[in-house]
Protein backbone atom coordinates (compact mmCIF):
# COMPACT_ATOMS: atom_id res chain seq x y z
CA UNK A 1 0.00 0.00 0.00
CA UNK A 2 1.51 3.52 -0.59
CA UNK A 3 0.61 6.32 1.45
CA UNK A 4 0.34 9.61 0.36
CA UNK A 5 3.19 11.99 1.57
CA UNK A 6 2.26 14.32 4.57
CA UNK A 7 1.24 18.13 3.03
CA UNK A 8 1.52 20.82 6.00
CA UNK A 9 2.64 24.13 6.12
CA UNK A 10 3.21 23.60 10.16
CA UNK A 11 6.47 24.41 11.15
CA UNK A 12 8.06 22.52 14.91
CA UNK A 13 8.99 25.58 17.38
CA UNK A 14 11.07 24.92 20.76
CA UNK A 15 10.75 27.23 23.54
CA UNK A 16 14.14 28.75 24.79
CA UNK A 17 14.58 30.66 27.36
CA UNK A 18 14.29 33.69 24.77
CA UNK A 19 11.06 32.76 23.56
CA UNK A 20 9.88 30.13 20.39
CA UNK A 21 12.56 28.94 17.60
CA UNK A 22 11.47 27.75 14.55
CA UNK A 23 13.84 24.26 13.79
CA UNK A 24 12.30 22.31 10.78
CA UNK A 25 8.89 21.76 9.34
CA UNK A 26 6.18 19.33 10.68
CA UNK A 27 6.77 16.99 7.80
CA UNK A 28 10.47 16.22 8.97
CA UNK A 29 9.00 14.06 11.94
CA UNK A 30 8.32 11.09 10.82
CA UNK A 31 6.60 8.81 14.18
CA UNK A 32 9.03 6.63 15.71
CA UNK A 33 11.87 8.60 14.37
CA UNK A 34 13.75 11.36 15.85
CA UNK A 35 15.35 14.33 13.95
CA UNK A 36 18.26 16.65 15.56
CA UNK A 37 18.17 20.60 15.96
CA UNK A 38 21.08 23.28 15.96
CA UNK A 39 19.81 25.80 18.81
CA UNK A 40 21.60 29.22 19.05
CA UNK A 41 24.23 28.30 21.81
CA UNK A 42 25.65 25.39 19.81
CA UNK A 43 23.78 22.92 21.67
CA UNK A 44 21.16 19.83 20.04
CA UNK A 45 17.83 19.33 20.66
CA UNK A 46 16.34 16.01 19.90
CA UNK A 47 12.67 16.05 18.56
CA UNK A 48 10.09 13.43 17.93
CA UNK A 49 6.24 12.97 17.20
CA UNK A 50 4.98 9.93 18.25
CA UNK A 51 1.61 7.95 16.27
CA UNK A 52 -0.66 10.14 17.86
CA UNK A 53 1.08 13.26 16.64
CA UNK A 54 2.39 14.32 19.84
CA UNK A 55 5.54 16.43 20.25
CA UNK A 56 8.54 15.66 22.25
CA UNK A 57 12.04 17.71 22.84
CA UNK A 58 14.85 16.43 24.67
CA UNK A 59 18.36 17.18 24.70
CA UNK A 60 20.65 15.42 21.99
CA UNK A 61 23.49 14.62 24.17
CA UNK A 62 23.76 11.40 26.07
CA UNK A 63 24.87 12.10 29.27
CA UNK A 64 26.45 8.63 29.75
CA UNK A 65 28.52 8.47 26.16
CA UNK A 66 28.78 12.43 25.74
CA UNK A 67 27.83 11.82 22.37
CA UNK A 68 24.83 13.87 20.71
CA UNK A 69 22.73 10.77 19.51
CA UNK A 70 19.70 10.98 20.99
CA UNK A 71 17.44 11.74 17.94
CA UNK A 72 18.86 8.13 16.55
CA UNK A 73 17.58 6.45 19.57
CA UNK A 74 14.28 3.83 19.93
CA UNK A 75 11.34 5.26 21.04
CA UNK A 76 8.73 3.29 22.79
CA UNK A 77 6.88 3.56 26.13
CA UNK A 78 7.17 2.33 29.90
CA UNK A 79 4.11 2.39 31.78
CA UNK A 80 2.51 4.94 29.39
CA UNK A 81 5.36 7.43 29.00
CA UNK A 82 7.25 8.15 25.88
CA UNK A 83 11.03 7.37 26.33
CA UNK A 84 14.23 7.07 23.73
CA UNK A 85 16.32 4.84 24.59
CA UNK A 86 20.31 6.31 23.71
CA UNK A 87 21.29 4.34 20.55
CA UNK A 88 25.09 3.96 22.54
CA UNK A 89 24.31 2.39 25.90
CA UNK A 90 20.59 1.66 25.88
CA UNK A 91 19.82 3.64 28.79
CA UNK A 92 16.00 5.14 28.19
CA UNK A 93 15.39 8.66 28.59
CA UNK A 94 11.39 9.84 29.58
CA UNK A 95 10.59 12.12 26.67
CA UNK A 96 7.85 13.95 29.10
CA UNK A 97 10.69 14.95 31.92
CA UNK A 98 14.22 13.56 30.79
CA UNK A 99 14.21 11.42 33.58
CA UNK A 100 16.84 8.49 32.88
CA UNK A 101 14.46 5.35 33.17
CA UNK A 102 17.64 3.37 34.41
CA UNK A 103 19.77 5.68 36.83
CA UNK A 104 17.27 8.09 38.81
CA UNK A 105 20.22 10.48 39.27
CA UNK A 106 20.53 10.98 35.48
CA UNK A 107 18.34 13.40 33.74
CA UNK A 108 18.14 15.53 30.08
CA UNK A 109 17.10 18.80 29.72
CA UNK A 110 13.18 18.87 27.84
CA UNK A 111 11.96 21.58 25.64
CA UNK A 112 8.71 22.60 25.48
CA UNK A 113 7.60 22.50 21.51
CA UNK A 114 4.91 22.95 19.57
CA UNK A 115 3.89 23.33 15.58
CA UNK A 116 2.40 26.42 14.62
Amino acid sequence: MTLAPETTDLKIEIRLEDGWLEVCDLTRLVPGRGVAALLPDGRQAALFRDRDGKLYAIDNRDPFGGAAVLSRGLTGSHQGRPYVASPLLKQRFDLLSGQCLDDASVRVATYEVRAA
